[in-house]
């Protein structure tokens, strides 16, 4: 390939990196989507009080996202957690909620709000809210997590990751070899603070690391809240980012105890003073609600790329949403990125401006993962 032809691969890359927004085609052919009213399955147990199950699942987010060719659009966290809280407001027989969180976390405002949906609901209808943590439950999750009265851990769960990052891309130095200029013209000093076309100045950084150290010291806060047995010095030293095993969360008091999705029933039945119950979820017609561990929507076919439709593709367009635009998160980057490389689906290896104690957070686990 001639030098020509390399400069203009780069700039297509250019131009494709920063104009293009993640997403794909959708038709809803079948109809029946999120526009359908939502249904309550029974997933466990025949008679009883009902407790809900609550999944704050993928990455969490205020928007909505396009799904498949026969899905339609799949709502954002926060409007599908308002959605089904709404519903549940309705049902006298709900006794308990039961959240089932496995999420690398999201954004900060998104994580708030999901957070201040489920506290006003515990409030208002005075029942108890259990949270069970699943395979990974980090940040932005663990910040839902605190609206619980009692946090259990799967033995495997990853948690933790007490921390906020400011993701941004910098294509200056690509720029710089292409020939191309930044000819932006703004109207304040830090207007495009943060922009792709130039590096961060030092009086920017230190402007937008402060954004970030006010969003992790409300981070802890909530902490504070939720785990009120741990001291402000204590959540301090578990608030620098780092991840941590089931039991060593444990040993931590970050969560309760530890055990499986059918104890965290059991435990809320045995709250409730019953020895029976029924475990509901309320979805849309056209998902598939088996069982307690039936997590996923109908795999569909999807109009750009094989796994477009599936639960990982969402995933996947989600997170790439998350750090291909800068903004505020709490998000564990374990699952977003090996240190300093961002790994997006068919863009490898573009380097990472961020601003966190985690942003160094070594990885344990591949890109695909975070879709389970």
């Amino acid at each position: 390939m001639g030098s020509s032809s390399i400069r203009a691969w780069l700039f297509s890359f250019l131009i494709a990196a920063v104009a293009a927004t993640p997403g794909c085609i959708t038709i809803d052919v079948l109809g029946g989507g999120e526009e359908a009213a939502l249904v309550e399955t029974v997933v466990r147990g025949r008679d009883g009080r009902k407790i809900l199950l609550l999944d704050i699942d993928g990455v969490i987010g205020e928007t909505a996202f396009s799904s498949s060719l026969l899905g339609g659009a799949t709502l954002g966290t926060v409007a599908r957690v308002v959605e089904v809280l709404d519903r549940a407001r309705d049902d006298d027989e709900v006794a308990a909620v039961l959240l089932r969180i496995d999420s690398p976390g999201g954004t900060a405002t998104a994580s708030e709000q999901v957070y201040e949906e489920i506290l006003r609901f515990k409030n208002e209808r005075r029942i108890p809210v259990a949270a069970q943590l699943m395979g990974t439950a980090t940040s932005g999750a663990y910040y839902v997590a605190m609206a619980a009265d009692t946090i259990q851990a799967h033995p495997t769960t990853v948690t933790g990751s007490i921390g906020v990052i400011f993701t941004s891309l910098s294509f200056a130095g690509l720029m710089e070899k292409l020939g191309v200029e930044d000819q932006t013209l703004t109207g304040g000093e830090f207007k495009d603070a943060g922009s792709p076309f130039r590096r961060l100045s030092e009086t920017e950084r230190q402007q937008l690391q402060a954004i970030v150290d006010d969003l992790h010291g409300r981070f802890r806060e909530i902490v504070g809240r939720g785990r009120p047995n741990l001291s402000p010095e204590a959540i301090a030293a578990l608030a620098k980012g780092q991840v941590f095993s089931a039991r060593q969360a444990l040993a931590k008091g970050l969560v309760d105890r530890v055990g499986s999705l059918e104890e965290a029933v059991r435990a809320l039945e045995q709250q409730l003073g019953v020895s029976e119950s029924r475990v509901v979820t309320y979805h849309r017609p056209r998902e598939i609600r088996r069982n307690l561990y039936t997590r996923s929507s109908i795999p569909a076919p999807g109009v750009d790329g094989a796994l477009a439709g599936s639960a990982q593709a969402l995933a996947l367009q989600r997170l790439e949403r998350l750090v291909a635009q800068p903004g505020f998160n709490y998000v564990w980057p374990g699952v977003v990125w090996w240190p300093g490389v961002v790994w997006l689906p068919g863009i490898a290896g573009v380097p990472a401006v961020a601003g966190s104690d985690s942003s160094s957070a070594p990885s344990p686990m591949s890109f695909t993962n975070i879709a389970d």
